[in-house]
């Protein structure tokens, strides 16, 4: 079924004209004809490979167990360093002045190495992801004994760390692997149980929770169109699907945040059919290839824009605004929802959808991520604003 449409427009202004411009993916709009016999786009991405599965479940366990470069994960990382050397310097201390002695120097060679170890593993992340786990583990050590020998070197030098004889430096290499063993089992675990079973089924329920009331009003408003205007019907539908096979995917997960965005349009488009010109959509998306590629988890755009529309836009009479955008701000992906606030009381909320966005974002970025809302008066009334701050790639 032909169905041509307006292009793609990542920052349309206010108002909109119609009511999908500027707002639905391009993948909605084919080019060719489809058959009427044959299956819908969206739903063929859904058939069941359980070998695919398996090897973005693998290649997900191996980036948790990779992804050093977060500063809390530094962190801990040094300090249970700190710990081991200090259970070492406390074998041989007779007193506990020797024994702050010696955990003094060994702490010195242990904070650089360690710091350099998680420098040079982070720079190495996306390839580290790729290798056997084999191959992983032999660079991961590799790079403990040559992080070792680099923080002794300055010790050497001023004369702190005794001669330079093949068998010290043999030995200061091997405490470097081992180091490197001890943090790489201990993030590798890290990486397993980082999702407890209650956790993982809460994640699942707030990941899966779309409103019964938005499913029930986008089902009417396709029945509603399927006569007068079928081809927006299907479309309408096709949206829909996408929703829900995100939806029922497997919690825990991460996906690029181009991959949100372009969730978030299809169900704004969905919007829009219901609301028409009550609801003005404007989107501001960066081309800097580390917006597309910032990772977040799941369904995060989507409550909050489901937000703007329910407290924003559905209590007031003349429908509101809503601005999506997206960009590079300081070394940090930065990706905002603002919508009108109305007059009119809206349906009181719970802070549910912003608890748990905060909550996976946690979950997947530790620190490093982070969810703000505030309020703000302008010439035009009062806006709402929230806004997510990612690691950029």
């Amino acid at each position: 079924m032909n169905r041509p449409g307006p292009p793609r427009n990542a920052a349309s202004d206010f108002p909109s004209t119609d009511g999908l411009a500027g707002t639905r993916p391009a993948s909605l709009w084919p080019e060719t004809t489809r058959p009427a016999d044959a299956p819908s786009s969206s739903f063929a991405t859904t058939r069941f490979d359980p070998m695919a599965e398996e090897r973005s479940r693998l290649q997900a366990q191996a980036a948790a167990a990779f992804d050093v470069c977060h500063p809390a994960l530094a962190l801990r990382a040094v300090l249970l360093v700190q710990v081991a050397l200090a259970l070492v310097a406390l074998g041989g201390a007779e007193t506990l002045t020797e024994w702050g002695a010696r955990q003094a120097a060994l702490a010195f060679g242990g904070v650089a190495a360690t710091l350099l170890w998680l420098v040079m593993v982070c720079a190495l992340r996306q390839p580290l992801r790729r290798f056997e786990a084999h191959a992983r583990a032999a660079v991961v050590l590799a790079i403990g004994g040559a992080a070792s020998l680099l923080a002794w070197v300055p010790l050497w030098w001023a004369g702190l760390a005794g001669d330079a004889g093949g068998l010290r430096v043999a030995a200061v290499a091997l405490a470097g692997v081992a180091l490197a063993g001890m943090l790489w089992a201990w993030l590798d675990l890290r990486s397993r149980i980082w999702h407890p079973a209650n956790a993982s089924a809460r994640l699942a329920e707030l990941q899966s929770r779309i409103r019964p009331h938005f499913l029930f009003n986008a089902l009417n408003t396709a029945l509603a169109l399927v006569r007068a205007d079928p081809e927006r019907a299907e479309a309408v539908l096709e949206d829909l699907a996408q929703l829900f096979r995100v939806a029922l995917a497997e919690a825990g997960a991460s996906v690029a945040l181009e991959e949100e965005i372009d969730l978030a349009k299809r169900y704004l488009a969905i919007e829009q059919v219901r609301f028409g010109a009550r609801l003005q959509v404007r989107w501001q998306i960066s081309e800097d290839a580390r917006v597309a590629a910032a990772r977040v988890p799941p369904l995060v755009l989507q409550p909050l824009v489901e937000n703007a529309v329910r407290h924003g836009v559905e209590p007031a009479v003349g429908g509101g605004r809503v601005a999506v955008s997206a960009s590079v701000q300081r070394g940090q992906v930065v990706v905002q929802v603002s919508n009108t606030v109305g007059s009119e009381p809206g349906t009181p909320g719970h802070g549910m959808a912003l608890h748990n966005v905060r909550e996976r974002l946690r979950l997947l970025h530790d620190v490093a991520a982070q969810c703000d809302v505030w309020r703000e008066p302008t010439p035009e009334g009062e806006m709402f604003h929230a806004r997510i701050v990612l690691p950029a790639p």
